[in-house]
């Protein structure tokens, strides 16, 4: 989890200047706002940590090689979001938003510990982009998908004159 206290770290420094009203901002390139930035994230985290927990008791074991999930952070490279993580436009407070990513950071961090250390070896689940990928490399995926927002919520900063 060293990864992803990392990144979690660095995004909450990264918008703590940052009012409401500027993390529900668009850029002027209509993407994402830093609230849906963020709202990403946690839907993502607590997919992952949900699946994690479900494929550490249910999963059949299936080979998957270490994949090089540090790839992750090069934003070069353009990945669609799952439709299950895509964010509303609804407004939301930078206090809301903090309180669900400690929620789907619990999330995980308890399903890697109630997890039989076996089956995060042994039992692997489809990435969209890598492939099969083992339970254990879903944990630091996580972090490095956020490290590779952190750059994404720069880009919007700057975009909006922060």
């Amino acid at each position: 989890m060293r990864v992803n206290d990392e990144a979690r770290t660095e995004l909450l420094e990264v918008v703590a200047r940052l009012s409401d009203e500027d993390l529900n901002r668009k850029p002027s390139n209509g993407g994402w706002s830093i609230k849906q930035i963020m709202e990403h994230l946690y839907l993502m985290e607590g997919a992952v940590a949900k699946t994690i927990a479900d494929q550490a008791v249910n999963g059949e074991e299936t080979a998957a090689e270490m994949r090089p999930i540090e790839a992750t952070v090069n934003r070069s490279v353009k990945v669609e979001a799952p439709a299950f993580t895509m964010p509303s436009d609804q407004f939301s407070s930078k206090e809301e938003l903090k309180q669900k990513l400690s929620s789907t950071r619990s999330m995980l961090s308890k399903a890697e510990q109630t997890s039989d250390p076996q089956a995060l070896e042994d039992k692997s689940y489809p990435h969209p982009v890598f492939g099969m990928m083992k339970l254990k490399q879903w944990i630091p995926f996580v972090g490095y998908h956020e490290k590779r927002h952190i750059d994404q919520i720069r880009e919007v900063k700057e975009d909006l004159g922060f």
